[in-house]
């Protein structure tokens, strides 16, 4: 999967997903203000960092070596998905996953799901 279509992707997930450049050369994708998706774009493999529960991360870095602990960021929550190392529906469903995470912990009186 490719950079391009990491953001189109996250931008369908919802018509409220918006995309910043919060530091010289990351990306952020947030949904009511909250991230769910980071790429760093001057790193040396292509990589998004993905929220994830603690459980589910630490069991998909012990089966794939495309995912890792996410580079400065909370390693309990947050993981990093190698892009040329995983298939683009797996890289799909854990940007999916992270999203849905983030936004079941919105307040319900801003109607996101």
């Amino acid at each position: 999967m490719d950079i391009e279509s990491v953001r189109d992707f996250a931008l369908s997930l919802h018509p409220e997903v918006t995309e910043e450049l919060f530091a010289k050369e990351w990306i952020s994708w947030r949904i009511a203000g909250k991230w769910f998706l980071l790429m760093q774009l001057d790193a040396p493999e292509p990589r998004v960092a993905v929220k994830l529960p603690p459980g589910i991360a630490t069991e998909l870095r012990e089966r794939y070596d495309g995912v890792r602990p996410a580079y400065h960021m909370n390693k309990t929550h947050w993981s990093d998905l190698y892009l040329n190392e995983l298939d683009d529906a797996f890289v799909k469903e854990q940007i999916r996953a992270s999203y849905q995470l983030v936004a079941s912990r919105l307040p319900k009186k801003l109607n996101i799901k």
